[in-house]
């Protein structure tokens, strides 16, 4: 399971400690959410889970096509100034390389307290082919990460989205 962007890891932390079987890898360029992680791993035997210091895409040429079980993508940052939008992580080229990884049943779980950010990942996700889902109810399986708690206190409520891979042809 690749876990994107997880910020402070608070969320990584108590999934992957509520899961000992799945083997995480984590992905963060915020370096004191990597310490929190990696002090995690160290004190609370959350051997499982590795993490990875850095940009998503140099890292994900290291990864098979077809390896991930799932990937998660919580709270990423809506850069809302439209001179900003290319700096969005979900694009579909990102959601393109994902899917690529993500084995036939795999599962892209993405999450924000934005509306219009909202909008865009579901366009995103749904003009890939080889994924279907859509707007899911929160699930309880989802810690709630700082960001969500700032988007509820803001009077904002989350949208979860779930897609599956469904097609095998055109890796």
């Amino acid at each position: 399971m690749l876990d994107v962007g997880f910020g402070h890891g608070e969320s990584t932390i108590e999934m992957a400690a509520a899961e000992p079987d799945l083997d995480v890898v984590g992905v963060e360029v915020h370096t004191p959410g990597v310490v929190t992680v990696l002090d995690a791993i160290e004190h609370h035997g959350l051997h499982h889970i590795r993490v990875v210091h850095g940009d998503l895409l140099p890292f994900l040429d290291r990864v098979p096509p077809g390896s991930l079980a799932a990937v998660r993508v919580y709270f990423p940052d809506p850069w809302k100034k439209r001179r900003n939008f290319h700096r969005r992580l979900v694009a579909p080229d990102v959601v393109s390389a994902l899917t690529v990884r993500l084995r036939v049943g795999g599962t892209l779980h993405l999450a924000t307290a934005i509306a219009h950010s909202a909008d865009s990942l579901r366009a995103v996700c749904d003009s890939e082919p080889r994924l279907s889902g859509g707007l899911i109810e929160r699930p309880d399986s989802r810690p709630h990460t700082r960001f969500e708690q700032r988007g509820l206190d803001a009077g904002r409520s989350p949208t979860d989205l779930l897609y599956t891979r469904v097609v095998t042809s055109g890796v």
